[in-house]
């Protein structure tokens, strides 16, 4: 059977949004969330945590990071950043449910067992049924994961819409900006690194 891809996170920085700005926030991940794999697979619980089912890869590991920046491109205060922890269970379906949270499998055993366990630096793990496999996955996890811990508001707005397929023409008009100022914190972001570990990650699982 093919593999399924389980993200299993929480918002980091989370109680230190305001309560009114805390609707808007889970309010806006839901619609977000919910345009990417629909409802029934996209779901968020307890306030800050969220779970998310993918059928491929590639998508289930740039939308792991497109959900980082979407946090980091809210705003709290200048000095303030929210960010995102998850896991990434790779395994089988056994169940699908009315929601993501009533269906079952190993990919979900996988993600929730490694969410509850992360490290408190490591925001990005990816996990499957192959021990060797994980220590691979570990490694460039983690050099990812201080790639873009580092990036700013500006470079996180900026690497959502690379991963909404924008051009960078399109990019500039949106934020209002000049096209060199788009390309520039794209390759401040080194979003190129990022771009090839996703691809080599996919390879691998």
């Amino acid at each position: 059977m093919k593999n399924s891809f389980v993200i299993t996170g929480d918002i980091i920085g989370f109680t230190r949004v305001t309560e009114g700005k805390r609707k808007k926030l889970i309010e806006s991940s839901r619609d977000l969330f919910a345009s990417w794999v629909g409802i029934k697979q996209a779901q968020i619980f307890r306030g800050d945590s969220f779970q998310l089912l993918f059928d491929m890869a590639p998508e289930a590991l740039k939308r792991c990071i497109q959900i980082r920046c979407w946090f980091k491109m809210f705003k709290i205060s200048e000095k303030v950043m929210l960010d995102a922890r998850m896991s990434i269970g790779v395994g089988q379906i056994a169940y699908r449910g009315k929601s993501v949270l009533d269906s079952d499998g190993e990919a979900f055993h996988i993600s929730g067992r490694i969410f509850d366990n992360l490290e408190q630096d490591e925001l990005i793990k990816i996990v499957t049924s192959d021990e060797k496999l994980n220590e691979q996955l570990y490694i460039i996890c983690r050099l990812m994961d201080v790639i873009i811990t580092g990036w700013t508001r500006n470079q996180a707005e900026v690497i959502f819409l690379v991963l909404e397929n924008r051009t960078q023409q399109q990019m500039a008009d949106k934020l209002q900006i000049v096209q060199s100022a788009i390309n520039n914190r794209i390759k401040l972001s080194k979003w190129k690194e990022i771009e090839k570990a996703i691809h080599y990650i996919s390879t691998l699982i």
